[in-house]
């Protein structure tokens, strides 16, 4: 490890925008290793202890640990190939949770050095990638079994992009560049990609809100798909745990049945508003959202509403932020089409990495259509964000 970290990129004290010191390729280097120890040790501990409730002795440490390990991979898009067929599903809150990190580790980096411009800013992102890949390669050379074995080539590019977005958007968030960057697209830049964002978020929140609803709604079903599987307290807490872990692949679901296309949940079971069909599905408290019957609920026709809310809070957002040589409302109006356009294109792009596959069986396919919910919901954000950013606007101006 340490011929390694001395081949490492570092950064010469002294150039421009640079606080002399330590060198700030050996910080990013600490950082960056230091979100995989950290989180790794964390999500193992967490493992552990769900095993120590387990009356019957659970798994031991060594297959906790490995088990950490294989979580830790499906989240950055790695994929375990099983007896039953490949494995390919992110847990997506484990998913932000590592992309938190890897921001926080290049961002720290250029805030404590108080770095700028292209160089310098591209020299730390290369340690964090190099790092981080690195990590993620050895870590999946050290995780597969004969009964699990991993694909090593997908696990090392998903860890590459991971890193390269979201240190990329640390760095630049620190340094203040990502808002010089923003405003040198055509029209507002800034404040399109906040209002995109905005709505993004505003969407995400709705639709999380009918899975908690809906959870509500038949809470019994939850509690028994908890218990169901014994284990006592272990089993009911690993359920509960990995539920929350796939909280955002099943509001991306919910994404997919606002927009109109619905979601699948294998071969057997898919929910949209033209008809339900159920099948088998894993026994998981988020599965007991589901609908009971073939009848289409109430709650999902409801849901069918939520691009629009989205789409007027992202004209509301454009609409404020708008400067005064942005124009008047009818060319706020137009921005808020862009920016509905930008909901749809974040949005898809969630419910794409959010999908995925549990083996090869009536489970190979599993999520929203990505690309029908992102233009449905580009189409209909935008709609209605156009009026409402042009509302917002001539009455700032009037």
């Amino acid at each position: 490890m340490t011929s390694l970290l001395a081949r490492l990129p570092t950064l010469a004290p002294g150039g421009p925008g640079e606080r002399r010191g330590p060198a700030a390729g050996w910080l990013a280097a600490a950082t960056t290793l230091a979100v995989s120890v950290v989180g790794l040790l964390g999500l193992g501990l967490a493992l552990v202890v769900v095993q120590t409730l387990d009356p019957d002795g659970g798994l031991p440490v060594r297959s906790s640990a490995r088990l950490a390990g294989q979580l830790w991979l499906l989240a950055q898009g790695g994929e375990l190939e099983l007896p039953s067929g490949p494995l390919r599903l992110a847990p997506l809150l484990l998913t932000a949770g590592i992309a938190w990190g890897l921001s926080r580790a290049a961002g720290s980096v250029v805030a404590l050095r108080e770095l700028s411009g292209p160089g310098p800013l591209a020299r730390v992102l290369a340690v964090v990638v190099v790092l981080h890949t690195a990590a993620t390669a050895g870590l999946a050379l050290a995780v597969g079994t004969p009964g699990a074995s991993v694909a090593l080539l997908r696990s090392v590019l998903g860890a590459l992009v991971l890193a390269v977005l979201a240190g990329g958007l640390g760095a630049l968030r620190e340094s203040g560049s990502g808002a010089g960057l923003a405003d040198r697209f055509p029209g507002p830049g800034r404040a399109l990609v906040r209002a995109a964002v905005a709505g993004t978020l505003t969407l995400a929140a709705c639709c999380t809100a009918v899975i908690a609803v809906a959870l509500v709604d038949d809470v019994d079903a939850a509690g028994r798909l908890v218990t169901g599987l014994g284990g006592a307290s272990a089993g009911a807490a690993g359920l509960v745990g990995l539920s929350v872990l796939l909280l955002p692949n099943a509001t991306a679901a919910v994404m997919g049945l606002a927009a109109g296309p619905g979601f699948l949940v294998g071969a057997g079971t898919s929910v949209s508003t033209g008809g339900v069909t159920l099948g088998s599905v894993p026994a998981l408290p988020l599965m007991a959202a589901l609908p009971d019957t073939q009848a289409v609920p109430l709650l999902a026709f409801l849901a069918q509403a939520l691009p629009v809310v989205a789409g007027l809070v992202a004209g509301l957002v454009l609409g404020r932020r708008l400067g005064d040589a942005d124009g008047g409302a009818l060319t706020a109006g137009l921005w808020g089409v862009v920016a509905g356009v930008g909901v749809g294109v974040l949005c898809g792009l969630w419910v794409l990495v959010a999908g995925g596959r549990l083996g090869d069986a009536g489970l190979a396919e599993v999520g929203a259509p990505a690309l029908a919910t992102g233009l449905s919901i580009a189409a209909q954000a935008g709609i209605a964000a156009a009026p409402a950013a042009a509302v917002v606007r001539w009455r700032s101006r009037a």
